[in-house]
């Protein structure tokens, strides 16, 4: 019998895109200031882990170099299949700029052509954390990762949709067989996060 593994996938820290209200998908802005600040604060709350694995993606790599300096674990791997979901034509968008160009788009929660869909993120997922479970040893891991990725996790196993902050995260376990939803936790107090509209990635 395979021993329980139980995986922490967290949302990176605050972006420079996020603290001005752009659409990231797969764009690759870089973490504030207050980004780089969550991501020491989650890891004095972090406890040990056994490995750390990060998106491609800057924002959430950083997050996991910065929590992996100060917990000492380490290396970070990376995993390109966790970053987040593509956003199509409304990447690197504003709100306001895409409420001028899709006119109700938002508030009828339809998405671009390019927009990638939830079977298709979730098909990545899934093989990416295939990886982890064979490539990357260790009982607890943590994985830094994007709201999106997450939040398709979630709404898989039928919850609805409540908005993942920066650096708030869900524990997922393995049982050797299939994934079961652990509890949802936030690693940094509200005073640290940045309030986003549903839906912005």
């Amino acid at each position: 019998m395979q021993p329980v593994r139980r995986f922490l996938l967290v949302r990176h820290g605050e972006s420079e895109w996020n603290a001005v209200g752009r659409w990231q998908g797969q764009a690759d802005p870089p973490l504030s200031r207050n980004g780089q600040e969550q991501a020491y604060l989650a890891s004095q709350r972090i406890g040990m882990v056994d490995a750390i694995v990060a998106s491609t993606l800057h924002r959430a790599f950083d997050t996991a170099r910065i929590i992996s300096e100060n917990i000492g674990v380490g290396p970070v791997f990376v995993e390109p299949d966790l970053m987040e979901r593509h956003a199509g034509e409304w990447e690197g968008l504003t709100r306001h700029e895409i409420e001028d160009a899709w006119p109700g788009y938002l508030d009828a929660q339809r998405r671009p052509p390019g927009y990638e869909l939830d079977e298709v993120l979730l098909e990545r997922v899934h093989a990416g954390l295939a990886r982890i479970r064979v490539e990357v040893p260790g009982d607890d891991i943590l994985v830094v990762t994007h709201g999106g990725v997450i939040s398709a996790l979630e709404s898989s196993f039928g919850l609805e949709w409540v908005r993942v902050p920066n650096l708030g995260a869900r524990w997922f376990t393995w049982d050797g067989a299939k994934f079961h939803l652990g509890e949802r936790i936030e690693l940094v107090d509200d005073a640290h996060t940045t309030v986003q509209p549903r839906g912005q990635l």
